[in-house]
């Protein structure tokens, strides 16, 4: 079964296999900002696949979005959050183009020299 995105659906399983047990919240994503799944700790805050990544948060929220420079440079990326609390990543999914896993984690202070990291 293949949703309107045409993303197979052994790639939302697999998403599933990976990403359930994650402590933090996870979302795959497509590059137009549809959540394809979710998984069982975003799905707990109330993120269902569906939706827009960007519903239900600021603006302010997504300053910083290294989302589509992931996917333009088939690379894993992160940041820092704006407040320096958390740290969101963009990982492409490989073989699938314009899908990404995006999830971030509790963060430490992290140094303004370091708040745009590509894969090195």
């Amino acid at each position: 079964m293949e949703n309107k995105h045409h993303v197979p659906q052994n790639v939302i399983d697999a998403f599933h296999m990976m990403w359930d047990t994650f402590p933090e919240r996870a979302r795959l994503i497509h590059k137009d900002r549809t959540v394809l799944a979710v998984n069982r700790a975003a799905e707990k805050i109330g993120m269902t696949a569906g939706s827009h990544c960007y519903d239900g948060s600021p603006r302010s929220a997504h300053r910083g979005c290294l989302a589509n420079k992931a996917l333009r440079e088939n690379a894993g990326m992160y940041s820092a959050s704006p407040e320096g609390t958390r740290m969101p990543f963009w990982i492409p999914v490989d073989g699938v183009p314009d899908v990404y896993v995006h999830f971030s984690i509790p963060s430490p202070v992290v140094p303004a020299s370091d708040t745009e990291k590509g894969n090195e």
